[in-house]
């Protein structure tokens, strides 16, 4: 199949990357008008660790998610993007159409995005080794590597980036605050939900999470303005999470509903 370059004009996904702009659906960024296939794809959320032979550029993550829909998305490294595949045995096929957000972040960190856009749709066959993804080119070369990420909490922290404030609205935290939670190996979580104290226990499973009744102190932040109705909301919101999701360095919460609780970034 004909390759075609990636185009000078992109549609614009009504998605934006969490950080700039807060986004009610961070990891469904697909279509899905594909057909799915290719065992061991679907599920993982893969992150670039080589492309066309090189590291990727330092402090930066490029993911690839599947569904089965027939749909592909993830980060760019600066941009979100999705757009379709097939895959039959150990054969794939990247639609040439992907579509992104279009901000604009450093030189480097674009031209890898542009020659990771531009690998996806060169890609012509795969492998998956315990937990390595890798794509070649109709030649053999390959033009891509991955690990899958996992999904383990336990031994992880994390800095509330975005909440659910209980008015339909996802909000980021105030300046100022620093609202944090950890999760430990023992299944107990210990945080501050940016004036309290705030203690617990979780069970998680099958990207499923459960917390404890959660408890906290009984400080008063008078500073800055509005610290104490943000608390109140922000565990309101943890007390919703109903599954989770690791991606890169960003963990998200969704309540039953599917809608966001909570969005995190890892410290």
């Amino acid at each position: 199949m004909t390759k075609r370059l990636w185009p000078t004009t992109v549609v614009m996904l009504t998605l934006l990357f969490t950080g700039c702009a807060v986004t009610d659906t961070p990891f469904d960024r697909t279509p899905g008008t594909g057909s799915s296939g290719g065992s061991g794809l679907i599920g993982p959320t893969w992150l670039l660790e080589e492309l066309n032979g090189q590291p990727v550029v330092e402090g930066t993550f490029a993911s690839l998610t599947f569904n089965d829909q027939g749909g592909l998305g993830g980060v760019g490294g600066c941009n979100v993007y999705g757009g379709d595949f097939t895959a039959d045995g150990s054969q794939i096929d990247v639609d040439d159409s992907i579509v992104s957000t279009m901000m604009a972040c450093d030189e480097p960190i674009m031209t890898q995005e542009f020659a990771f856009f531009e690998a996806l749709k060169s890609a012509s066959a795969f492998t998956i080794e315990n937990t390595t993804l890798t794509l070649s080119d109709q030649d053999g070369s390959i033009v891509a590597t991955f690990t899958a990420q996992s999904q383990d909490l336990a031994g992880t922290s994390w800095l509330v980036t975005a909440f659910n404030n209980g008015d339909e609205a996802v909000v980021s935290v105030l300046d100022g605050t620093a609202p944090a939670i950890d999760f430990g190996a023992d299944g107990q979580v210990s945080g501050t939900a940016g004036c309290n104290r705030v203690v617990g226990g979780f069970t998680t499973a099958a990207g499923t999470i459960k917390f404890s009744p959660l408890a906290t102190t009984q400080m008063f932040c008078a500073e800055p303005e509005g610290t104490m109705n943000q608390e109140t909301r922000l565990l309101a919101a943890l007390e919703t999470a109903a599954t989770y999701h690791i991606e890169g360095p960003r963990l998200e919460f969704r309540t039953a509903d599917d809608a966001i609780a909570v969005q995190f970034t890892r410290v």
